[in-house]
């Protein structure tokens, strides 16, 4: 199988596990990956970030195979944006 097919085979359902995976060690249910295992899964969620990925944040690969940054400016303000959506809790219960 070539990348374009290995692509191609990855749903987005696919991507989510392999990007939890990479980003935390463990699959979803919790079991650890090896190191080799997340070496693969990192370089399957660059290749389909390289084809998919419109809306890339900081350092991601985005649609296109270019390695996008923001700077903190554009991050802040992306942040901001989003404001509404965000739940802030404290975990001390304190006011």
């Amino acid at each position: 199988m070539d990348a374009e097919q290995l692509i191609d085979a990855i749903t987005p359902e696919a991507y989510e596990r392999l990007l939890f995976a990479v980003e935390t060690g463990k699959w979803p249910e919790g079991s650890p990956l090896s190191q080799e295992q997340r070496d693969s899964c990192m370089q399957a969620v660059m290749l389909y970030q390289s084809k998919h990925n419109s809306e890339a944040q900081h350092m991601t690969v985005a649609k296109g195979g270019e390695i996008s940054f923001k700077s903190k400016a554009e991050l802040k303000k992306q942040f901001q944006q989003g404001q509404d959506d965000i739940v802030r809790v404290n975990p001390n219960n304190e006011q």
